[in-house]
């Protein structure tokens, strides 16, 4: 599937830090380490699709999470949490385009397996990717509510199709017209 059209924009550097983070109570225990690789990865992931002609960099802050522990179901279910802070700089301009950080606070997706609490159905690992995501595709919702950041959102480039698609069109040229 497509990503959402932000016109020109390519992710320049995605740069997550977790040094001012906090813990919640009844949290599982994650390290900074660990933070920066899921989040730098999920952003990768989803940002790493555009390939248009102006760079844009990203930073992030981890400031607070709690990772749902293993409890008792329906009795205590704890939900996974993550605060984090956002920077968007254009690389043209040289400057920030949002003055303040933003900050969101980021839920796990709730499904079949987080209703009885992800801490008895998930990994911590897949507690961290789930909020990752979340908050990739939170800020991508954030960046399109800013349509005058992104010059040339409407006219159509917005990423690189996926192999396979690309494939598919070159198959689809080149095979021959079939009448019938």
């Amino acid at each position: 599937e497509a990503p959402a059209d932000l016109g020109q924009f390519k992710l320049g550097h995605n740069v997550v830090a977790a040094t001012k983070m906090r813990t919640r109570l009844l949290s599982r225990e994650a390290s900074e380490e660990e933070w920066v690789a899921a989040l730098t990865s999920a952003i990768d992931e989803r940002f790493g699709r555009y390939d248009g002609d102006r760079l844009y960099h990203l930073g992030i802050s981890v400031e607070g999470f709690s990772i749902a522990p293993a409890g008792v179901p329906l009795v205590a279910s704890p939900k996974s949490v993550l605060i984090i802070r956002v920077t968007l700089w254009d690389d043209e301009q040289g400057a920030k385009l949002n003055e303040e950080a933003k900050q969101f606070p980021v839920f796990e997706t709730f499904s079949g397996e987080t209703l009885v609490g992800s801490g008895l159905t998930q990994t911590k690992e897949e507690q961290m990717q789930n909020l990752s995501r979340n908050a990739a595709k939170m800020i991508q919702t954030w960046m399109r509510e800013h349509p005058g950041w992104f010059p040339g959102i409407g006219s159509g480039k917005t990423a690189a199709a996926p192999a396979s698609a690309k494939a598919a069109d070159a198959a689809a040229v080149a095979a021959p017209a079939v009448e019938g």
